[in-house]
């Protein structure tokens, strides 16, 4: 398959004695950490970074109903080693990412009971991962069942947090940026989900952002990698004494999670550096991960794609059903019979406009949403919630547009929308899959809008993050792509399973036309969220003022036109959207050559500016050519600076094509005011950016 190990184990150190050093540095030396029992036997942790305290010590352990494994350990034993290491992407920011750690397992052991517990560390220049390793119990008891976490991290002063609301079924939350005593305040601003089991007025989501106090500040990504057999994690958020703790979400009888000895634990993982760019360019969670499953992964193409979808977002009357009828017909299944309501896009002839447009352009597939019966209980989706994977619209020929599709050199999009029934999904699963595959589908759009059932799960609980697994290695079987909307956040494991090419789990563009979100938003993004994984964000809006639905009310969507080209850069994903109507896009035909013309998959990154939630500037190398690509973008406010293009071969000329906000745009009046011009640079070159207020540049650098 693809992964190439480089270099392998460089050093082994033998088991040590429980009087030897229990602290390991990253190999730069620059991260220090020290693992020890108190006097009660807790194991707990502390991280220096550059001679400095950074995690004071905190808490280890796991608390279960059979065993106690919170205290009374004593370290027997402590195994550490060297490794250095590369493997090749099969997509991703970088054609080689290097794997290099120092490894300290900690091995406790406790009697009365008789228990043991190993933590194994990983230290990187980056940062550290940790896990819990439950092996066979000496007394014979193989299972837990596990109510929670004892892990902490404790740190040492008032630091701001860039994090969203601890909820067990939703992501979709806007970022506050406050501290730990300003958090209850910040999140006291946020209304109760309707769907959501909030956790209270203190806890928080993972990926989160600390941002050290001081004039020298450290930043620091708080998260998980390789999440499996276990429940997502959160944090409950001390605001007196600046810690936090895990906080594993339950299934609605309060247990986090069912274990069968041995087991392993995802990793909690810190990415640290007192520069910003480093936290964006780190591939720590994507090392902690499992190298890729999957022995053939030629069939795993990434793609641009458009959709039947904003249609039914931007107030056009359209609608994802097919008929109005079921309004007084409930449980019809004979669709036949139904009178169509006229406004729903997902039919053949429309269809065929979109084949015809992505082919025109170079656009690889199409997306339909509202193909399939089923979308008549989503307004009663809390009775019966049930679609059906196999069966489309009396409006939808399946055939015809299979092969118009391969005619013209498109691939279709399956779209299947579960409105969160997991189970029944799971029971269609293989019939749907093989349906996707009899019609030439290699790629599914994945949904689950609404309360989950099983009715005793949540989004990010146990049973759900075993399901999404689930779905992908099916998918991996028949040779299909996923990108998953409300499933648990991403946590690295798309180098397992590489055809998880992108998920949503956040709040993304079709925000913009219920409110907008504030150029703010996607500065912080790239900083969290996107460090467990490529998001579907859905970019390239054009027409920025719309309204949502049909409610007639106006949204402002929190951008500039030159910014969503931006994006394309800022927001990685190997599955990238253009997500605008193709009436917008022949509109501006020479803004939308960029979109056109970027690609998706890269050989090389560099970031070149980043504060978090304030403006982020990167350029990356085609993976399939010579060409480079600029993508910057700032909040609210107008910024300017000069980059070093030094990233440029040295030598060569390039032609670069800037697609930038014009002198008077603004994300508020004058959006789509932009200009394209084009100068000769190399590697010499300090190229001047200017960025409206909510505004970006997008730039292709093409050897002369």
């Amino acid at each position: 398959m693809k992964h190439t190990l480089i270099l392998t184990l460089l050093s082994l150190a033998g088991v040590l004695g429980a009087n030897a050093s229990r602290s390991i540095s990253s190999p730069s030396g620059e991260l220090l950490l020290t693992v020890d029992v108190d006097g009660e036997g807790r194991p707990f942790y502390s991280l220096d970074y550059k001679g400095k305290s950074l995690v004071k010590e905190s808490r280890l352990g796991l608390t279960a109903d059979e065993l106690d494994l919170t205290r009374g350990f004593g370290i027997a034993s402590v195994d550490t080693v060297t490794v250095d290491r590369s493997w090749t992407p099969v997509w991703g920011e970088y054609d080689n990412v290097r794997d290099h750690f120092r490894e300290m397992a900690v091995n406790l052991t406790g009697e009365e009971p008789a228990r043991d517990l190993t933590v194994r560390f990983r230290v990187f220049d980056d940062g550290l991962g940790f896990r819990y390793e439950l092996p066979v119990n000496r007394v014979g008891r193989n299972y837990l069942t596990v109510r929670d976490e004892a892990t902490e991290f404790n740190f040492t002063d008032d630091h701001t947090l860039f994090c969203i609301p601890g909820d067990y079924d939703t992501d979709e939350y806007l970022w506050s940026e406050t501290t730990f005593s300003g958090l209850p305040e910040a999140l006291g601003n946020y209304r109760r989900h309707s769907e959501a089991q909030r956790t209270g007025g203190t806890t928080i989501q993972t990926p989160m952002l600390i941002k050290t106090a001081g004039k020298d500040p450290v930043y620091v990504n708080i998260h998980e990698a390789a999440l499996a057999g276990y429940p997502a994690m959160l944090l409950d958020v001390d605001t007196q004494e600046n810690g936090m703790k895990a906080h594993i979400v339950p299934d609605r009888l309060g247990v986090g999670a069912y274990l069968q000895m041995p087991f392993s634990t995802p990793w909690r993982t810190l990415i640290v550096s007192d520069d910003a760019r480093d936290i964006l360019a780190s591939q720590l969670v994507l090392n902690l991960n499992e190298p890729c499953a999957i022995e053939d992964t030629s069939w795993i193409k990434p793609m641009k794609f458009m959709g039947v979808w904003w249609e039914m977002f931007t107030g056009n009357q359209k609608t994802w059903a097919y008929s109005d009828d079921y309004l007084a017909k409930p449980g019809v299944t004979d669709y036949s019979a139904l009178k169509p309501n006229g406004r729903h896009p997902a039919n053949t002839e429309n269809v065929k406009k979109y084949i015809d447009f992505a082919s025109e352009n170079g656009i690889d597939g199409v997306l339909v949403e509202g193909w399939n019966e089923g979308w008549e209980d989503w307004a009663s989706y809390r009775k019966n919630r049930q679609f059906l994977f196999d069966k489309a619209y009396p409006d939808f020929d399946v055939d015809a547009l299979r092969e118009y599709a391969k005619a013209k050199g498109v691939k279709l999009i399956m779209h299947h929308e579960t409105a969160a029934n997991a189970a029944d999904y799971e029971l269609q699963l293989d019939r749907a899959f093989q349906f996707m595959k009899d019609n030439n589908y290699d790629a599914v759009k994945t949904g689950y809008v609404g309360a989950i059932i099983p009715r005793s799960e949540h989004h990010t609980s146990q049973w759900m993050v075993d399901h999404a697994r689930h779905v992908i290695e099916r998918a991996a079987d028949y040779e299909i792509m996923v990108d998953s909307h409300e499933a648990p956040r991403p946590t690295g494991l798309c180098r397992t399973y590489p055809n998880w090419l992108a998920q949503e789990s956040a709040r993304g563009g079709e925000f913009e036309s219920m409110g907008g979100n504030p150029p703010s938003h996607t500065c912080i993004l790239p900083f969290t969220r996107l460090k467990g994984g490529p998001m579907d964000y859905t970019p390239g809006l054009f027409e920025t003022r719309m309204s949502y639905y049909n409610e007639g009310k106006d949204s402002q969507a929190g951008t500039t036109l030159a910014r969503q080209l931006a994006l394309y850069l800022t927001m990685p994903s190997p599955m990238q959207m253009a997500c605008d109507l193709p009436d917008n896009y022949r509109r501006f035909p020479d803004a939308f050559q960029f979109i056109k013309d970027v690609p998706v998959d890269w050989s090389d990154s560099r970031y070149l500016e980043a504060e978090p939630n304030r403006y982020i500037t990167v350029a990356r190398k085609d993976k399939h050519s010579d060409d480079w690509y600029l993508g910057a973008i700032t909040d609210d406010k107008a910024r300017k600076s000069e980059v070093r293009l030094d990233f440029l071969p040295k030598g060569k000329k390039y032609e670069a094509t800037i697609y930038e906000d014009a002198p008077d745009a603004d994300w508020k009046e004058n959006p789509q005011a932009y200009r394209i011009r084009k100068i000769n640079v190399d590697s010499g070159t300090r190229l001047k950016l200017r960025l409206a207020p909510g505004g970006g540049t997008a730039v292709r650098f093409t050897p002369k």
